[in-house]
Parts: C-alpha cells; structure tokens; sequence
C-alpha cells in the first residue's frame, strides 16, 4: 500500500487536517495521528502533536486497545471456515471446564454470552497479567450477569476464552496464531504485541489543567486477545481493506461480510443511537452511512477504525491519552468528508459475459398476491428480487447450480428460491420459502395456494 495524497483534492485535504487538528486541540491530546484510505489504497495522512518538531508519521506506533477483538474474531471465524469448529457450539464442547457452561462460540463473538464486562479487581487494564495467570482468574466467581443470548453485553472476559480457544484448537499461543495466520500475510509488519520502536507513549491529561502524567504499559497476559496489541495508521488500514474486501490467504469476502453483520439483538439506547454489534466488529449509523469497524481504548490511548463499505472508504485515528479527543466521532468525519467532498466513482456498467436462456425467461415483473417485485439478472451471476415500490422486503440470490438459488441478505437470507414448473417446461410460478410468485396477480393459470376465485376479479357493480 502506498501513500498518495495528490490522490485527494487540495480541499478536501484541508479539511481532512482541520478535522484532526479540532481532535487534536480541543481532546487535549498530547499527539493524534490518522490516515484515509479509498479504493483499497490509504490516500491521505496526517497528524498533530504538542511537541514541535515531533509530528508521529504513519508507522509511529499507538496502542488500539479492543480493536485487538476484531483480529481474535477473524482467527475463530478461520477455524470455523476450516471445519473445526460451529459458531453454535457450546465453548465447553472445545474448551471444557470454564465454567460458562453452555454459552456458545457466536454468543462470545458478538456480546450476547451474559458474562461480565471486566474480569474481578484489581482493574485488568493497569495491573499486570500476571495477577490473572489462568482462565478462572479471569472470570472471577460469578462471571454471568445475564442469561446467554438475551441481550447485549460487552464482555472483555469473553474475548479471553476466545484466544483461550484459539490457542487450544491451535496448540499454538495466541499471539503466534495471529502473527502467523494473520499478521504475516496480511504485511502488517508494525503490528505486535508488545510496543516496538517508534511508539508514542501514553499519557493521562487533568481534566482541571493543561497537566499529563505518564501512564503504565501492562502486559495483559491471559487478556491479551481483548485489547493487548499495538499498531500504526499504515498497518490499520491494510487492516481496514481486508475487512472490506477479504482476502482468501486469511478470511473470505464472505466470511468478513459475515462479520459486518449485526448478531446481537441492540439495548434500547444503542437502538436511537443506531448502534448494533457484528462478530468482532462494530456497527452503526450516522448521517445515513453504515459503518463497520471497532474502537480501543486502554490508559493512555486511544484508537478508532473506521470504513464506509459502499463509500469504498476507511479512517484511522490513534491518540495518545487516556480521554479527550472523540476519535470514533473524529473517525466518522474523516470517512464523511471524502465520501461527501469526493463521491465515489461507480464501476462502468458491463454486460453479463454468457445469458443462460433458461434463467433469463424468468427475468421481468412477479407478482405476490397483489405485491408487484422484479427479477433482474446482473452481470455477476446473481439474481436480484425487489419490490417495484421499492419499499419492502428485497434480496440478491446466489445460484446453487441445481436450478435454485440461495438469498444473501435480508427476510430472505438462506431461503430458498426455485422456478416451479409445468409438465410441459413451462413455468408456473416461482417458489421463494413456500411465497408464491406468479406473472400476473393470484393468477388463475397458477398453483396459488388457497385457490383463486373462479369469477375473477371485478368492480364494485359486482358487489
């Protein structure tokens, strides 16, 4: 990846560099660093300090905190896509005697086990792991706080069993796994465990005065896989591309989607903020744009990324204090000032590069009951059904390559749509989950269920 801020117009780079200098001046943070990323290249950087002279650069490295949970979900999702595991199973099925009983691998991912949010005191986050030397450490006496997969609840505990799995299925420490599987083949060279030269150090900022003291670094031991990396804006936003496109060495474009995806039912508040929880990953939106990514935090830094799929764009902002700067709102901005100033440019349309006959003679209006839909064929061998009135239910479907296709997203997700036809060949109608789809409104000609009544339709002088 490379740095190409010519890529940018002059004002939007401008006010890119206002953006992070508000951040920077008025959190109070002893440095802020960020960088942009778009069409899977990072197309600008920039950065503010107190110290003159000391500007950090793009490989300057900052402590993420639990975006540390985002790289933990995508090494369980890899043994999940490598048959070794269910994200429905039980966590005692692979690690037994943790005492969480039957809370499943997903229900961890996403915040819905019931456990506790931090582990029993001393506070994990500014005591060595070496107090925590083993899993029941970590969970304490009474690790649930809610029965599992009722409700949300942001649990760093349940990221520990989750690198505790990792390792076991593994045989391989944490930090191991993901350098190898992860780390390497991703080339996120500055990214590791332990802060490696150029770092910022942390600092804590009075709330009352324009005063720092230093904070400790603590090696988080059993925690680790919950907040314990360091990284820079260069390294993040190779991240951010992968978590937006994939990459078959590590994760499927498939699979990350899968992480994108909201599978925590939201808490009230989270609902008016438009906030939800994927698998390791956050999600929310703001000023109507999705975005995906995850926010860290541990004393003396702070860390946000950030990315706007649709918009083919993602922010990084880092910082080095323990409060201040709002750097997931800072985040945000960055993704909506580009996305706003410089839209992005659609990919020319193409035609589909072989029309199947058979699939094509589907293509055109379908009618549920009185519900008007469309069924498009597109140039990437999907099949879109969508409500005319653009308003309702609507899914893309995957062919299965038995004459049948899967839904991707949406009331449809999994559900299976078939064209069902006559003895003749014809078709009679389409199949979507048992809805009925026919060419014309409850036609008479097709197999509705329920029948259709035979003096058809009429107007009020019939009544």
């Amino acid at each position: 990846m490379t740095t190409s801020q010519e890529e940018l117009l002059p004002t939007t780079r401008r006010a890119l560099l206002h953006r992070i200098a508000v951040a920077q001046a008025e959190g109070r943070a002893p440095s802020l660093v960020a960088a942009v990323v778009r069409g899977g290249r990072t197309v600008w950087h920039g950065s503010r300090t107190s110290m003159d002279g000391h500007a950090p650069d793009e490989n300057v490295q900052y402590r993420i905190g639990s975006i540390t949970k985002t790289f933990t979900a995508v090494l369980v999702l890899r043994l999940r896509d490598e048959g070794l595991l269910d994200l429905g199973d039980p966590l005692e099925k692979h690690l037994p005697e943790t005492g969480v009983g039957e809370a499943t691998i997903i229900e961890l991912l996403a915040h819905t086990s019931g456990l506790a949010a931090e582990s029993p005191a001393p506070w994990w986050e500014r005591t060595s792991g070496s107090l925590r030397p083993e899993l029941p450490d970590v969970m304490g006496e009474q690790p649930f706080l809610h029965p599992s997969g009722r409700r949300f609840h942001y649990s760093n505990p349940g990221y520990t069993l989750l690198g505790a799995l990792v390792e076991k299925l593994r045989g391989a420490p944490w930090e191991d796994v993901l350098r190898r599987e992860v780390l390497e083949p991703l080339g996120l060279k500055r990214t590791s465990t332990r802060p490696q030269e150029p770092h910022a150090g942390g600092w804590a900022v009075h709330p009352w005065a324009d005063a720092m003291l230093p904070e400790p670094v603590e090696d988080l031991g059993r925690m680790a896989p919950a907040g314990q990396l360091w990284s820079t804006t260069d390294d993040l936003a190779r991240f951010a591309v992968f978590l937006a496109k994939g990459d078959d060495r590590v994760l499927s474009a498939e699979s990350v989607r899968e992480m994108r995806t909201p599978a925590a039912p939201p808490e009230a508040v989270d609902v008016l903020d438009g906030a939800a929880y994927g698998l390791g990953m956050q999600v929310q939106r703001r000023d109507g744009r999705l975005l995906v990514g995850h926010g860290g935090s541990l004393p003396g830094f702070l860390a946000s990324l950030t990315l706007s799929v649709q918009d083919d764009v993602a922010a990084v902002v880092l910082a080095n204090c323990t409060s201040g700067p709002l750097v997931a709102l800072a985040a945000a901005d960055l993704v909506r000032i580009v996305a706003e100033a410089e839209p992005r440019i659609p990919e020319p349309w193409r035609p589909m590069p072989a029309v199947d006959t058979a699939v094509l003679e589907l293509a055109g209006p379908w009618y549920w009951g009185t519900n008007a839909f469309a069924l498009r064929l597109t140039a990437d061998g999907l099949v879109s059904l969508e409500p005319l009135s653009g308003k309702g239910r609507r899914s893309r479907f995957r062919a299965n390559g038995d004459g049948t296709w899967t839904g991707l997203e949406g009331y449809y997700a999994g559900e299976i749509l078939k064209a069902v036809r006559r003895p003749d060949g014809t078709v009679d109608h389409l199949d979507l989950g048992s809805f009925v789809f026919t060419r014309q409104p409850y036609d008479e000609e097709a197999a509705v269920p329920g029948g259709v009544d035979p003096d058809g339709w009429r107007g009020s002088d019939s009544f």
